[in-house]
């Protein structure tokens, strides 16, 4: 399943026919909790979320260019670019201006971020850009 996935995305990219702005494909482990309240948090700010279970997280982000110091646990494909970790609505829908941008990441699981909430307990952590010539860049901050 992963492949057929995968090879819808490189079809896609390859033939310069881009996923409309608002609708986001996201893999997840199956047993992440996290990951799913991430999914509300976007569908709640106006996404469409093609939901896919995938076991073998690391063959997604390898494929997709996720970078290890940029890894968290679940990974979204937007416009073809990756969305890695709890990056909040309002950043996914900005990376579709980004032409600079192969992605975005919120490295870890920051408690607070989108789908990490914890009570009143936040976290401050960034939104890292990754480049088109392999540059982390912070985007935001929160």
């Amino acid at each position: 399943m992963l492949r057929k996935h995968l090879m819808a995305f490189g079809v896609l990219a390859i033939s310069g026919l881009a996923q409309a702005a608002d609708v986001i494909d996201v893999y997840r482990d199956p047993n992440c909790g996290c990951c799913k309240q991430w999914i509300s948090h976007l569908r709640d700010n106006g996404f469409t979320v093609n939901d896919h279970v995938e076991p073998n997280m690391s063959a997604v982000k390898q494929h997709l260019g996720v970078a290890p110091r940029l890894a968290s646990c679940h990974t979204g494909v937007i416009d073809g670019k990756f969305v890695e970790g709890h990056v909040p609505a309002e950043q996914v829908r900005l990376l579709a201006k980004r032409s600079d941008l192969k992605g975005l990441a919120v490295p870890g699981m920051p408690m607070g971020s989108p789908g990490m909430e914890m009570g009143d307990h936040k976290d401050a952590y960034q939104v890292i850009g990754l480049t088109q010539d392999g540059q982390d860049t912070v985007v935001a901050e929160y």
